[in-house]
């Protein structure tokens, strides 16, 4: 089966058992990753999961993959030459009007798979709208929402290590190491760790989360420990994400699709 939505002919894309059909659209970001790291990181990153994704999975699941999303919601990091972004507005817009698409082709299955922090609660609008409008089972996913490898990154590069750190790193060696640029890597300090230190409810996945741009916790443009990432790392990182997708498109595909055909008890 081929796995790229835009290879197939209109023709042999009708023949299709269309309705177990799950259809995933990568979501990226053309954003500012530091001193040491390309604008491409989160699209790279993402596109690099489809590929290891595309070549793990069973010979019968019936993924498809979208073209990807390179240029989402970046505004945290607007000050910084050279990154794009859509607004959260226009970025609903675009991937409801994709979804909607999907859904006319027959498909009711829907997954976002998401390389970029500030694309996830424009993701969850997203996948509401999607169920409301069109009665689809739509899905947010990060594929590095399923946890690190153990004993890989340090307790601190997992609680603050959120762009550009030791694990975005060392996936970039693993991936494109010729757009890596080690000797300006180093220990990226956040801000948020005086958060952490000094307040009890204050800081990124805590009670009380404030609204955000990258300066104001490094004006570096990075968080976290660069300085140690290595290939060896982000090819375990990888592994460990393609492993639990694999998983998560299994169980996606086992959930029927009448299951949201239920109506109000009134």
């Amino acid at each position: 089966m081929k796995r790229f939505w835009a290879d197939y002919s209109s023709r042999d894309f009708a023949a299709l058992d269309r309705g177990r059909l799950i259809a995933i659209l990568p979501i990226g970001a053309i954003e500012q990753h530091g001193p040491h790291l390309p604008m491409s990181v989160d699209s790279c990153t993402v596109d690099g999961v489809v590929r290891r994704l595309a070549k793990a999975l069973p010979e019968d699941s019936p993924v498809l993959f979208l073209p990807t999303q390179a240029v989402c919601k970046s505004d945290e990091h607007i000050d910084y030459p050279g990154t794009l972004t859509l607004s959260a507005e226009t970025l609903v817009r675009v991937l409801t009007e994709i979804g909607a698409s999907v859904a006319r082709s027959g498909v009711r299955k829907f997954v976002l798979l998401n390389g970029h922090g500030g694309n996830i609660p424009v993701m969850d609008v997203v996948t509401r709208q999607l169920r409301v409008a069109h009665d689809m089972l739509a899905f947010s996913v990060n594929w590095f929402g399923f946890g690190m490898p153990e004993g890989v990154y340090s307790d601190v590069e997992r609680t603050h290590g959120i762009h550009a750190g030791d694990m975005e790193t060392s996936v970039m060696l693993a991936l494109d190491p010729g757009n890596v640029t080690m000797a300006a890597a180093r220990d990226f300090r956040s801000r948020g760790q005086d958060l952490f230190e000094n307040f009890r409810h204050l800081g990124l996945g805590r009670g009380a989360k404030p609204g955000w741009k990258t300066q104001d916790f490094s004006t570096a443009g990075a968080c976290g420990e660069a300085h140690l990432a290595t290939a060896e790392k982000g090819d375990a990182t990888l592994d460990h994400a393609v492993a639990r997708l694999v998983e998560a498109m299994a169980e996606i595909d086992s959930l029927p699709a009448d299951w949201l055909d239920r109506k109000p008890e009134w």
